[in-house]
């Protein structure tokens, strides 16, 4: 039988600053001929010269792979290798430069928030739009409107119009559109990192359920536990060529090793974050920068023992005067499994006043009793309670190896290192006492 989708040496070529091409799709055809008045103004490169080669970048280069029928695949790789890309391509959001793709089957795809929502329409509208742009009619909308608007959870907002929707809201009435529509081929792309706990669960079973049913999943997610936990097989991206192709737990391990081997102790306690690599595409850059410090004020460069100190000073910019606003530092695993997180809202002495401008929060964290071995450290911004910036893995945290309790038994399992004191009791219970 053959592969329900077929990708064969796909390309994608970006101009950078550049005009569209041969294998423009009709959706950026038209973004760039609403873009061209503002680029001519400012004198943009749109005058049908070739563009220099300094100017032109591969998003993905020669990438191919094929996904069974009943398959739940993963797309694994760090921020930029290229995974949401090759996703636009296998939705036909946009064409390959280079290379061909045959997806053999009827396919729903959920690549961002509110992906195809009309933002005027209400909740009830969309969910009809996106069922007939899936090919669905009507009675077979109507059949699972029920079961869509439970799953959803958006009760008396259902006739509200999507654009007054809050992130959550969104995600969760995307998502269940997209999965009981019943399409055979479904492409989630780290939606569930917006919704909240209990909806992620909701979503994992739903996932779950459609692989039982021998439904095709096609999964972008940084968390390699939940890649380990739903997916049977996966490939690795590296700056957008395919580094790895093999079991979900295989590549896991392979993509583990490589930003083991890629995170070599840093040569300043000092981050720009300006430009970080770890940055999702859709946030502007509001944090600036992050300097790190351990006991006694030294710069943290890498390493630090069982139950060390840690400061985090965190450089920011608010755009415009507001009261709330929110800081984040949180440490993984390099899994992506979230160990803990540091949070300015936990802060009982801080003050609310209005501010506006760069800014600076200084994060103390007395003790960090964790297991030796690797995390990574990511930092975030929140303004009135939404997320507008977050940069991914940051840096990197090592616990070394040490004799913590004072016992010459290294503690090597688990998470956290417990506080402990342990006796042996001279009364004897009459509980558990032999007849």
């Amino acid at each position: 039988m053959a592969p329900v989708i077929e990708v064969r040496n796909v390309s994608k070529q970006y101009i950078l600053g550049g005009r569209a091409g041969a294998n423009t799709s009709f959706r950026e055809a038209i973004t760039h001929a609403l873009l061209k008045p503002f680029q001519a103004l400012r004198g943009s490169s749109a005058n049908g010269q070739t563009p220099a080669e300094d100017n032109l970048f591969w998003a993905l280069k020669d990438v191919s792979l094929d996904v069974e029928a009943g398959d739940t695949f993963a797309i694994i790789g760090s921020n930029g290798a290229g995974k949401s890309t090759l996703l636009k391509i296998l939705s036909r959001i946009t064409d390959p430069t280079e290379g061909m793709v045959k997806v053999r089957g009827r396919l729903a795809s959920l690549l961002e928030v509110g992906t195809g929502f009309h933002p005027e329409l209400t909740g009830r509208e969309n969910i009809y739009l996106n069922g007939s742009i899936l090919g669905m009619t009507k009675a077979e909308i109507e059949a699972r409107f029920n079961e869509i608007t439970a799953f959803a959870g958006i009760g008396r907002f259902l006739d509200t119009p999507v654009k007054r929707y809050s992130s959550g809201m969104f995600v969760r009435l995307a998502f269940a559109i997209a999965a009981h529509l019943d399409p055979e081929i479904l492409i989630v792309d780290e939606v569930l990192a917006v919704g909240d706990v209990a909806f992620q669960k909701k979503c994992l079973g739903k996932m779950a359920e459609a692989c039982a049913q021998a439904r095709t999943v096609i999964f972008v997610s940084h968390n390699l536990a939940v890649v380990e936990a739903l997916c049977n097989k996966a490939i690795v991206l590296n700056q957008g060529r395919v580094a790895f192709t093999g079991s979900a737990k295989d590549a896991s391990e392979f993509y583990m090793h490589t930003l083991a081997t890629e995170s070599a102790a840093p040569s300043s306690h000092i981050f720009d974050l300006h430009t970080a690599t770890g940055r999702p595409v859709k946030y502007q850059p509001q944090i600036k920068g992050l300097e790190l410090y351990t006991e006694g004020g030294k710069p943290f460069l890498g390493e630090l023992r069982p139950g060390g100190s840690l400061r985090a000073v965190i450089h920011f910019t608010l755009e415009e005067p507001c009261f709330s606003f929110d800081c984040t530092v949180a440490i993984d695993q390099p899994s992506g499994q979230r160990v803990c997180t540091a949070h300015t809202a936990y802060e009982p002495d801080r003050g609310h006043a209005e501010k506006v401008g760069e800014q600076v929060f200084v994060c103390d964290i007395e003790s960090i009793p964790l297991v030796p071995g690797d995390y990574k450290l990511s930092v975030g911004l929140d303004v009135g309670g939404r997320e507008v910036d977050w940069v991914d893995d940051v840096a990197r945290l090592r616990v070394v190896v040490s004799d913590y309790y004072g016992t010459g038994v290294v503690p090597n399992r688990g998470v956290f290192l417990l506080k402990n004191r342990w006796a042996l009791s001279e009364e004897k219970s009459a509980v558990f006492r032999e007849p």
